[in-house]
C-alpha cells in the first residue's frame, strides 16, 4: 500500500498545514498509541527540537498518547539520535522526535523510533495510517496513561557520547569550533567536547525558537568556516537542528559533507572495511576513490532509513548521505551528529593525521543540486520530454557523469542532480534540465 501521510523521515509539513496542527497531532499521538496498545506495548519516549511550536506539539502528543492508555516519559529539547539511545536505555517501546531537523522555524514534523533505537518500519507507519483515520475512542478513566519527566537525559546522554569516544588520548589542547545551529545540541555538544579536554568555541548554541537552523548549522557552513579560520581551530563540526546530521570543516576551511566523512571511516580504521553502504545522491568521486581502496560502495535510495537497510542486510558498519546523515552502527543505532564527528576525531588522534590529510585521497566531481519548487511532483518518471532530454545528457557524458532527478520525500520540492569530470557542463546540464522541470511540473 501506498502511504498517505508519512515521508521518508516521519512526517513534516509547515505548522498549521496538513498534519501539522495540534488537533491532528492530538489524533497522531492516539493513532500511534492504539497500535502500540494492540501490540502489549505501554510507554513513549517523546523529545523534542528548540522550534517554538515543539511546546504545542508535545502538549498535543501527550494528550493523545495518554487518552489511548500510553504512558509518556518528556525529555525536553533533546537530540533526535538521544531520543533513540534514550528509548533503549528506559526500555521504553517507542521514542518519538518533534523536529523538522534542517528545515526552518516554521515548519515541523514527527519522526518515530521502535524499542531497538531504530526508523520504525514501513509496515508500522502503513498501520498508524489505517488507524489515524478511524474515529477516536478515549479508553477508561482507569486506563489513561500517566506522564512525567525525565530530568537528567541530557546527563545520560553526554556520557554515552565521550563513551564512543576511542582516541589514543583526550583532546587536550585541540581547539574545535562548533556550531550548533540554535538546535537540538546547544546544551549538549560542547559539554561533551569539553569533557574530553578540547578547547571549544561555539555558535549557534542561543535558540530562541525562531532561530533553528537559521544562517548556521550544518546547511549553511559559511559562518562556521569562517569562525575556524578566525580562531585558527583543527577543525569545526555543524549540527543540524536535531543533531541527526553533522558537516565538518578543516584548518583551511574546507567542508567535508557526509561523502567525506564516510571516506574517512571506511579507509582510517584500524579493522578492515570492505563495504560501506551510501546513496544514489553520493559523489561519483567517493566511489571511485573507495573503489581504489578495495572497498565498495552499495547505493541506495535516498534516506537514512535505506542507508540503514543496506547496512543490516550486508551486516556492515559505516554508512552515510551526503547531506550528513552518517550511520556508525558499531557505536549507535541511528544517524548521530556527535558520536559521527567522534569517530572522525577518533581518526585523527590515532592517525596522527588531519582532516586534510586524511582525506587527501578523495576527489570529488563537481556535483550541482537544484532544487525546483512544483505544485506535484506526479508523473515525474513517466514524462516523455524529461526523460528523452536527460538520456541525451547520459550519452554526452558517459562514464565520466551521472543525472538523479527525484522528488524530495519531505518538501514540495524536485530534485535534480548532475555531476561529471567537466564543472562547466555539469552547471549548463543541470540548469538546461532545471528549467525543463519548471515548465513541465509548477
Amino acid at each position: 500500500m501506498q502511504k498517505k501521510y508519512f515521508g521518508t523521515d516521519g512526517i513534516r509539513n509547515r505548522v498549521g498545514k496538513g498534519l501539522i496542527s495540534p488537533d491532528q497531532i492530538l489524533k497522531l499521538g492516539w493513532a500511534t498509541g492504539k497500535v502500540m496498545k494492540e501490540r502489549g506495548e505501554s510507554t513513549v519516549m517523546i523529545g523534542k527540537d528548540t522550534r517554538i511550536s515543539g511546546y504545542m506539539f508535545e502538549s498535543a502528543l501527550e494528550a493523545g498518547f495518554i487518552a489511548a492508555g500510553i504512558d509518556v516519559l518528556l525529555l525536553g529539547p533533546m537530540p533526535t539520535p538521544a531520543v533513540a539511545y534514550l528509548t533503549q536505555t528506559f526500555h521504553a517501546d517507542a521514542g518519538i522526535v518533534i523536529s523538522a531537523s534542517h528545515n526552518p522555524h516554521y515548519d515541523n514534523g514527527i519522526k518515530f523510533f521502535s524499542s531497538t533505537g531504530q526508523k520504525i518500519s514501513d509496515e508500522v507507519e502503513l498501520e498508524i495510517e489505517q488507524v489515524f483515520e478511524t474515529s477516536l475512542e478515549i479508553v477508561p478513566s482507569e486506563e489513561l496513561g500517566k506522564a512525567r519527566r525525565i530530568e537528567d537525559a541530557a546527563g545520560r546522554y553526554i556520557e554515552f557520547c565521550k563513551s564512543t569516544y576511542s582516541g589514543t588520548s583526550k583532546l587536550d589542547g585541540l581547539k574545535i569550533v562548533l556550531d550548533c545551529a540554535h538546535g537540538a545540541t546547544y546544551h549538549i555538544a560542547p559539554s561533551v567536547f569539553q569533557e574530553l579536554g578540547a578547547e571549544v568555541v561555539t555558535i549557534g548554541v542561543d535558540p530562541d525558537g525562531l532561530n533553528i537552523n537559521q544562517g548556521c548549522g550544518a546547511t549553511s557552513l559559511g559562518l562556521l568556516q569562517e569562525t575556524v579560520l578566525k580562531h585558527s581551530a583543527i577543525l569545526g563540526v555543524a549540527f543540524d537542528g536535531d543533531g541527526d546530521r553533522v558537516m565538518m570543516v578543516d584548518q583551511e576551511g574546507e567542508v567535508l559533507d557526509g561523502d567525506a566523512l564516510l571516506y574517512i571511516l571506511a579507509t582510517s580504521m584500524k579493522t578492515g572495511v570492505s563495504a560501506v553502504s551510501g546513496t544514489v545522491m553520493s559523489n561519483l568521486g567517493l566511489e571511485n576513490a573507495l573503489k581504489a581502496k578495495g572497498i565498495v560502495l552499495n547505493r541506495t535510495p535516498v534516506g537514512d532509513r535505506y542507508v540503514m537497510q543496506s547496512l543490516l542486510a550486508n551486516d556492515l558498519c559505516y554508512g552515510a548521505e551526503p547531506s550528513g546523515h552518517v550511520l556508525c552502527l558499531d557505536k549507535t543505532t541511528t544517524g548521530d551528529g556527535i558520536v559521527a564527528a567522534l569517530q572522525i576525531l577518533t581518526a585523527i588522534m590515532n592517525s596522527g593525521k588531519s582532516l586534510v590529510q586524511l582525506r587527501h585521497a578523495l576527489k570529488m566531481y563537481p556535483q550541482v543540486l537544484k532544487n525546483v519548487l512544483v505544485e506535484s511532483a506526479k508523473g515525474l518518471d513517466e514524462n516523455s520530454a524529461l526523460q528523452e532530454k536527460v538520456q541525451f545528457f547520459e550519452k554526452m557524458m558517459g562514464d565520466e557523469g551521472r543525472i538523479l532527478i527525484r522528488a524530495s520525500g519531505t518538501e514540495p520540492l524536485i530534485r535534480v542532480m548532475v555531476e561529471g569530470s567537466d564543472a562547466e557542463l555539469v552547471e549548463n546540464v543541470a540548469e538546461e534540465l532545471a528549467n525543463l522541470v519548471k515548465s513541465e511540473f509548477s
